[in-house]
């Protein structure tokens, strides 16, 4: 199966994402990104999914996909879903999803899909061979947001969290210490989770959400982690010549819901997407630098068959 490595999409959600070399952009209108942004329910999401991909090239057709803000990370589900269907289609393999995130995106949300819980879908889909969320600091990992798990998908060995400076003691205590994978530094968590995606060639789907990084990185609207640049670099080597399909969210934007329950639970996350900052243009003018960089480590990790 054959990547154009240098032929991204821009799903154009949130108008963060400047022009990337041969990219196809996909416009969604304010009513699609209202509906979709942070959460909707599972008919919502899926009627306004149909809309975008039928817009997109056939998946053998582009490469790493990048839709705006993390506000949209749930859209990653759709992707994945095309990756499964190409590479079974191709090799009749099942696939490894690799996402790097300071949050497991595994978390309940009863009335259908958000950003935050995408990964339990994930996790339900037969052709996912295994999933990785790679460098979570986020306190969603702590005692008191235990019960927000999907727990059920740890529990079948379907989700391995890969964490640093979060007491996660309490998945010991039900038997869950082996999928929460606890460094002592963000460098000894690279280096493990480097090892292991080596020894095991799998075709991978990659997932990236910049706010995994470090804010002396890029900034974004979410509490953000402490991946370093060149331990990024590391983990695109260490997957080199694996990867099928790739997408980044993670871009920094604002947006004021029209949703009262949206204002409300993004509130509760932290989130400020409805206040303009004055570094705005250039947290965006830096995130699209760090764009290029992405691509360009992309270009060496993707397969080439």
């Amino acid at each position: 199966m054959t990547s154009p490595l240098y032929s991204p999409v821009v799903l154009d959600t949130d108008d963060s994402v400047t022009a990337l070399e041969n990219e196809t952009r996909i416009p969604l209108s304010s009513e699609w990104r209202e509906a979709i942004r942070f959460g909707s329910r599972s008919s919502t999401f899926r009627h306004h999914i149909s809309e975008m991909t039928a817009n997109m090239p056939s998946f053998d057709q582009h490469g790493c996909v990048f839709m705006g803000s993390g506000d949209f990370h749930h859209l990653s589900l759709a992707l994945v879903e095309r990756c499964i269907a190409s590479v079974k289609q191709h090799e009749n393999r099942g696939v490894r999803l690799v996402i790097l995130d300071n949050h497991p995106d595994n978390m309940r949300f009863p009335w259908g899909i958000h950003c935050g819980s995408w990964v339990a879908h994930a996790a339900k889909l037969p052709g996912i061979e295994h999933i990785h969320v790679i460098g979570i600091t986020s306190g969603d990992l702590g005692l008191a947001h235990a019960w927000e798990h999907h727990l059920s998908a740890l529990y079948k060995g379907r989700i391995t969290y890969w964490c640093h400076g979060v007491d996660t003691q309490w998945a010991h205590r039900i038997g869950l210490g082996d999928r929460f994978r606890q460094f002592d530094t963000m460098e000894t968590l690279v280096c493990a989770a480097c090892e292991l995606l080596k020894t095991q060639e799998l075709p991978t789907y990659l997932s990236i959400d910049k706010d995994v990084f470090s804010p002396d990185v890029v900034h974004t609207n979410w509490d953000q982690g402490q991946l370093t640049r060149a331990q990024f670099d590391d983990i695109l080597a260490a997957l080199k010549g694996t990867v099928v399909g790739s997408d980044v969210t993670g871009e920094v934007s604002t947006w004021r819901y029209k949703a009262a329950w949206k204002r409300w639970l993004s509130a509760a996350d932290g989130q400020h997407t409805d206040e303009a900052s004055d570094e705005l243009e250039s947290w965006q003018e830096e995130q699209n630098r760090f764009n290029d960089h992405i691509l360009e480590k992309l270009s060496e990790a993707y397969t080439r068959s």
